[in-house]
């Protein structure tokens, strides 16, 4: 008899190697090497037929013998169904498009389940649902159910299957065939036929195929949770993200009850779209105004602050930036940001230094935007200076005024994306003056309009010369 050969597989990229390494050649993740059975050709023919089978239905239209022009098309638009969140509609493209799949991963308590069954409960109202819970018991999805205010009298077409064997899963979506299902989640499935343990890169990519089929043979739209890394990425093979329609993150500081749902890609829709939500006692509730969650108290504003608006897909925020220069203690000053990005950081603090005159290399610098939210955008940039040049001069920023613009290395202001959907939202706010960058084409949405050249502009106009700073001979010109 024939020695088994074996593989060696990566279950953060899905790389295969021959042998054996403490670290993936790939994608340099430690540990994540499993050996994997190397199964002959003859059994690789038998598992390819038993999968296409179980996926095969008997009412399913037969595959088109030749390729049709796109006129030839019928333009048939299918209605998108209401998900019941407004929130969840907005990240997906407008509803949940028939027959989509759309994956979702987050750390583990940030709340995946509990959006799901809140959606399931919603759509059940309306549609039968099928909930199949492989990493619980029916009891205990039960009991958080009763916690979201679900009770037995409006369960009626809320199905739940406790499974975790695909096959069995498949049937049950091909006999009850309902318009939306749940899979919490991807890495608890296996397929017996598959000599794997279930979550290994085969298991999860085979299963996520076999229900990728039976969601386009029966326009079955499947929303599939999945485990993420230590590293925050969606655990299993990269081929997981390429097969469905639509990739979600949940994101959310576990010391704030704010969740954002993010949007990483869809087929349907925007990219980089979030949605807004606040985890309390009863479940996930909808923010409908997201930047009052990100604005400070303009009543009494504090020294080193600036305003910004910042765009995630097509949802403008209001966010308030926070910076704090402080004499340093050591030879080497400290940099610290939380949600902005940190190389963007060091390159406003180098302008600062050389184009303004700012002594910052021989201070500490920390920069933080309110709420926890991440804005990696250029857009920030010129909020991120004004900020600095407040704390360094212990100057107050008009609450009032919101700063929009990216910050060149020459010190430049320079142009933005979606100005006028930034403005509009600051206007709707509030707000009574912007700076923007020179030479754009806006329309009269009631701001102060202050257009700027150079950063220097921009710090006069957001911290104007006073009496005392005039007595000032060293900076003078801040």
């Amino acid at each position: 008899m024939a020695k088994a050969k074996s593989k060696y597989v990566c279950n953060q990229c899905g790389s295969e190697f021959a042998q054996m390494f403490g670290r993936c050649p790939d994608c340099s993740a430690w540990g994540s090497l499993i050996e994997e059975a190397i199964a002959p050709v003859a059994e690789i023919h038998s598992l390819a037929q038993s999968i296409n089978k179980s996926s095969k239905t008997k009412n399913s239209p037969a595959a088109p013998k030749s390729s049709v022009t796109l006129a030839q098309i019928g333009d048939d638009h299918q209605t998108k169904l209401p998900s019941g969140y407004e929130e969840l509609d907005r990240v997906l493209g407008g509803g949940i498009v028939p027959g989509s799949l759309v994956l979702i991963g987050g750390e583990p308590g940030i709340g995946k389940s509990t959006l799901l069954l809140g959606m399931a409960q919603q759509l059940m109202q309306r549609y039968p649902t099928l909930y199949v819970c492989a990493e619980e018991s029916a009891q205990q999805v039960k009991l958080r159910s009763q916690r979201l205010g679900l009770t037995d009298a409006n369960s009626s077409q809320l199905y739940l299957l406790p499974e975790t064997d695909l096959e069995t899963i498949l049937q049950e979506l091909r006999s009850l065939r309902p318009p939306v299902a749940v899979i919490d989640s991807i890495q608890a499935l296996y397929f017996a036929n598959l000599n794997a343990a279930p979550g290994s890169v085969s298991q999860v990519r085979e299963c996520t195929s076999a229900l990728m089929r039976v969601a386009k043979r029966e326009n079955i739209s499947l929303f599939i949770v999945g485990h993420v890394t230590k590293d925050g990425a969606i655990a299993g093979p990269k081929v997981l993200e390429h097969l469905v329609d639509t990739v979600l993150y949940f994101e959310g500081d576990r010391y704030a009850t704010h969740r954002l749902l993010r949007s990483v890609k869809n087929r349907f829709g925007a990219t980089q779209e979030i949605g807004v939500f606040e985890m309390v006692e009863q479940g996930l509730l909808e923010v409908r105004n997201p930047s009052e969650l990100f604005l400070g108290n303009r009543d009494d504003p504090a020294p080193g602050t600036a305003t910004i608006v910042a765009c995630e897909g097509t949802r403008p925020l209001v966010v308030e930036l926070q910076a704090l220069v402080s004499p340093t203690s050591y030879s080497s000053p400290r940099r610290t940001t939380t949600g902005i990005e940190s190389n963007r950081f060091l390159q406003i603090l180098a302008v600062l230094e050389k184009r303004i005159g700012i002594p910052l290399s021989k201070l500490d610098a920390y920069v933080s935007a309110a709420g926890g939210l991440n804005v990696a955008e250029p857009a920030v940039d010129l909020g991120v200076a004004i900020a600095l040049c407040a704390s360094f001069r212990d100057r107050t920023v008009d609450p009032r005024t919101v700063l929009i613009g990216e910050v060149g290395l020459g010190g430049q202001v320079r142009a933005v994306s979606q100005l006028d959907l930034r403005l509009k939202e600051a206007a709707k706010l509030g707000f009574k003056r912007a700076i923007i960058p020179n030479g754009a084409v806006i329309q009269d949405y009631g701001l102060e309009i202050i257009p700027v050249t150079k950063v220097l502009d921009a710090i006069v106009a957001a911290l104007p010369v006073t009496s005392k700073m005039k007595e000032d001979p060293e900076h003078s010109d801040l």
